[in-house]
C-alpha cells in the first residue's frame, strides 16, 4: 500500500514563456498543463506572442530558458497584448526543471500547482509512474483491476511516485476505500514505459461531468536524463477549460516542496 505525500501547491511563477531569440538555454526547463475547463488564451512573452491558442488539455513544453526575469501577459485568444486580462513577470532560476498545472482545486476553485518533475535514471526494465491529483474531486486510491492498491488516500493537489516493471496495467480511481467496484474512472489500460516518467494528471470536475486524465511523458531516463513531455488524452478526452484567468495575479513563486514514495 502507498500513501500519497502532499503535492505543493502555489501561484503561477514561471508558466508559458518561450526561449528568447539569441538567448542561451542555460537556466531551466518548464511545462505547462491545462487542467480547467474551458478557456482558450493566447500568452506573449516580453510582448512576443509565445503561445497561440493554447487550448484545452494542451501540455506546452519542455520550454528551455535562460535564468532571469520575464514579463507575462494574458489574453483571450486572438486579440492583442494591449489588452491582456492578466500581467505580471516570472523568474526562471538554474536548474528548474518543473510542472505547472491550471487547475482546479478540491472545492472547484481554479488555482495553479507547481510540481518538481523526477528525471532521476529508472533501472532497466522499469518505468516511473507519477500520479497527480488535480480535479475538483475527493479523496481518491488508485488501484488495479484486481483491486490491489498502489496509492491509497490521495486529496488534491497530491502526488505520488512508484517504479514498476514495464507493462500495461489495468488502473482504477476509486473514492478512498471505495475498491474497484465503487470505480469513478476505469478501469483502463495504463502503459509504464521502459526508461519514461508517465505523469498522469486527475483533472476537471467529477460532479460537473468533465473529470479526465492528461498524460505528460519524459522520457530518456533509462541512461541520462532527458525531459520530452507530451499531451495526449490517452485514457480519457481531456477536460475542458473554465478559467486560465483564475492563474492569479501574484504570478510568484509560491511554494514548492515535494516528498516522493516509490517502490522497486
Amino acid at each position: 500500500m502507498k500513501k500519497f505525500t502532499s503535492g505543493l501547491v502555489g501561484l503561477l511563477a514561471v508558466a508559458l514563456l518561450a526561449l528568447p531569440a539569441g538567448a542561451q538555454a542555460s537556466g531551466g526547463m518548464v511545462s505547462v498543463i491545462h487542467g480547467i475547463p474551458g478557456l482558450t488564451v493566447d500568452v506573449y512573452v516580453n510582448d512576443a506572442l509565445t503561445l497561440e491558442d493554447f487550448a484545452p488539455g494542451d501540455v506546452a513544453g519542455p520550454l528551455e530558458l535562460p535564468a532571469g526575469d520575464y514579463s507575462l501577459a494574458i489574453t483571450a485568444a486572438d486579440d492583442t497584448v494591449a489588452n491582456a486580462v492578466l500581467t505580471g513577470s516570472a523568474t526562471v532560476t538554474d536548474g528548474l526543471d518543473a510542472s505547472i498545472v491550471a487547475h482546479l482545486n478540491g472545492d472547484g476553485t481554479p488555482t495553479i500547482s507547481i510540481f518538481a518533475n523526477d528525471v532521476s535514471s529508472i533501472d532497466a526494465g522499469e518505468g516511473r509512474l507519477t500520479v497527480r491529483h488535480t480535479a475538483a474531486a475527493p479523496t481518491v486510491d488508485i488501484l488495479l483491476a484486481d483491486g490491489t492498491e498502489v496509492f491509497t488516500d490521495v486529496s488534491n493537489p497530491q502526488e505520488g511516485i512508484v517504479e514498476l516493471p514495464a507493462a500495461t496495467y489495468s488502473v482504477a480511481i476509486a473514492p478512498a476505500n471505495g475498491g474497484v467496484a465503487g470505480a469513478v474512472f476505469g478501469p483502463a489500460d495504463l502503459a509504464v514505459v521502459e526508461g519514461t516518467n508517465r505523469i498522469v494528471y486527475a483533472t476537471g470536475d467529477l460532479a460537473g461531468g468533465t473529470f479526465s486524465l492528461v498524460i505528460q511523458d519524459i522520457g530518456g531516463l533509462g541512461t541520462a536524463p532527458a525531459a520530452v513531455p507530451t499531451g495526449s488524452g490517452d485514457l480519457a478526452d481531456v477536460a475542458p477549460f473554465a478559467a486560465l484567468i483564475a492563474i492569479a495575479s501574484a504570478l510568484a513563486l509560491f511554494g514548492s516542496a515535494r516528498l516522493a514514495i516509490r517502490r522497486r
